[in-house]
């Protein structure tokens, strides 16, 4: 009888042992090798907002309480950047760790280009799927879809779902691009078999009006290139026809692209996840919701900033009704610099007041002067990062590698260099070279030294009044003494523009820009 009984006490810790380690091994996803939890991650990326667009930057007219709030509790970056003065090669370099001018595709892409990240390349998302991680991307897209002749009536691919996302809700484009519909998981929302969608950015449709032949059926006029297929009453670049029931309502996006990111929260809370926020403000055309029509007293281009902070806030707020804040790592930035007037006729130039987006920086959005790729740039994780301001110099391109350093992935990217300590407040020592772009042009950023090389062009973009940085000269500027870059030092330091050109011809190549040999005197 002892026997037996011994034989049961044995079998019953046989059992618990057993299911012990299947427990463990059901939540091993959860967990490194170390034995820590994995951190959701959450990155909020907002599309052309300027360095001076945030309280927490420097701004007083304009309010955003929340994103100052994010600042105040985490790392508020004074030297962080975005890869590109433009939207599409800052995305893809966010996402893949690669230097945009890499990719000879990588430019401001139109709603029907086809996918711009190769369906092989390591992404930050395919990185952390095989982490254990839940991948979900919510909002501006703007990278691609298919092979570039989508039947937009069908399946949708390749597209985020094939370059490592689980989900995806999005715009294919820009807000002011067709097609003006969302995509989720690579099916046009609302989509109806009965009134079938087509696009085409070479033709309009016979029998559909436009912004420049049908003026009287426009809400929002049209400043310059944004006169094509009217959705909306917006006018919009490109044409399209049919997908009555699947347009968007412009007012309301930025409800519906918080909502679906609530969602993925909620429905993934249980797992570690990763977030891809992408907001589509301030970028053109800006629609503010009626709730904040007015808020900012600089017409819809500070509405939307204040809906984009108040969507941040809400975002926030869910994680922290949740329990989720003190295990989620909240990175904000921006895709490029600010643009006042950039197709429409919004009052963003004539209510501006006092307010400087660009802040203390030069240029703007299309610009290698600083305010082109200088944007507000906040890591913030609850209990884990102490608040501070870093003078660290930062690019999204280094994310990639951080994130592969904090969950324990082996994955590279050969231009994200490793700065997870920077990016939690631990270290000073950011990057000691960066190469930054604006449509295809590029310059070099070592220290506190800036040099643009010599660049055929205007020197100011009409149609938007921002300085672009091009010059018949090299540009040489010290921006710890000079930010605003008003003192070209070229013909001053020969010695420093000689061992910028050095530097800059070594990462770039000496046949990829307009460099000329230096006659030193």
């Amino acid at each position: 009888m002892k026997n037996k009984n011994l034989e049961m006490r044995f079998f019953k810790i046989f059992l618990i042992l057993y299911l012990a380690l299947i427990l463990g091994n059901c939540n091993s996803s959860k967990e490194q090798e170390s034995g820590e939890v994995l951190p959701n991650i959450v990155i909020i990326y907002l599309d052309d907002l300027g360095y001076g667009d945030v309280g927490a930057y420097g701004s007083v007219a304009l309010k955003t309480p929340n994103i100052d709030k994010l600042a105040k509790g985490g790392v508020r970056f004074t030297d962080g950047y975005a890869s590109s003065a433009t939207c599409s090669p800052s995305r893809y370099a966010l996402l893949t760790g690669i230097y945009p001018w890499r990719n000879e595709r990588a430019k401001i892409l139109s709603g029907t280009a086809p996918l711009l990240i190769d369906t092989a390349q390591m992404t930050i998302p395919k990185m952390l799927s095989a982490r254990g991680y839940s991948t979900g991307i919510v909002g501006k897209w703007h990278l691609g879809l298919g092979d570039g002749n989508v039947d937009w009536n069908t399946h949708v691919s390749p597209g985020p779902n094939e370059v490592g996302f689980d989900y995806s809700y999005i715009m294919a484009a820009t807000q002011d691009r067709v097609p003006t519909v969302y995509i989720e998981n690579g099916f046009v929302v609302g989509r109806d078999p009965d009134d079938p969608i087509y696009v085409n950015y070479q033709e309009n449709f016979p029998g559909e009006p436009t912004g420049k032949d049908n003026p009287e059926l426009l809400k929002m006029k049209w400043h310059h290139g944004h006169n094509s297929s009217i959705v909306n009453g917006i006018p919009r670049i490109g044409y399209m026809k049919g997908g009555e029931k699947a347009k968007w309502v412009d007012e309301d996006m930025a409800d519906v692209f918080l909502a679906k990111a609530r969602e993925y929260i909620l429905d993934h809370k249980e797992d570690p996840f990763f977030l891809y926020y992408a907001l589509q403000q301030p970028h053109v055309p800006r629609t503010p919701h009626e709730r904040f029509v007015g808020r900012s007293g600089m017409g819809p281009r500070g509405d939307v900033i204040v809906e984009a902070d108040w969507c941040i806030g809400e975002l926030v707020s869910t994680l922290d009704e949740q329990g989720l804040l003190e295990n989620t790592l909240i990175i904000l930035s921006s895709d490029n610099g600010p643009v006042l007037n950039d197709g429409y006729y919004d009052d963003a130039v004539e209510k501006l007041g006092d307010h400087k987006p660009w802040g203390l920086l030069r240029g703007g959005k299309y610009s290698l002067f600083q305010a082109g790729t200088r944007v507000p740039f906040i890591t913030y994780w609850k209990s884990n990062i102490e608040p501070n301001t870093s003078n660290a110099l930062v690019s999204q391109i280094d994310i990639f590698a951080s994130i592969a350093q904090l969950v324990g992935s082996q994955e590279t990217a050969p231009d994200s260099e490793q700065l997870l300590n920077v990016f939690l407040g631990k270290s000073q020592q950011g990057r000691e070279e960066l190469i930054l772009e604006a449509t295809t042009r590029t310059a070099l950023r070592k220290g506190d030294w800036l040099m643009i090389p010599p660049y055929d062009g205007p020197a100011v973009a009409a149609q938007v009044n921002i300085e672009l940085g091009n010059s018949e000269e090299y540009q040489l500027f010290n921006l710890k003494d000079d930010i605003g870059e008003q003192k070209n030092l070229a013909e001053s330091y020969p010695d420093k523009l000689k061992e910028m050109i050095d530097l800059y011809r070594e990462i770039r190549g000496t046949s990829s820009d307009k460099i000329e040999q230096l006659e030193l005197k």
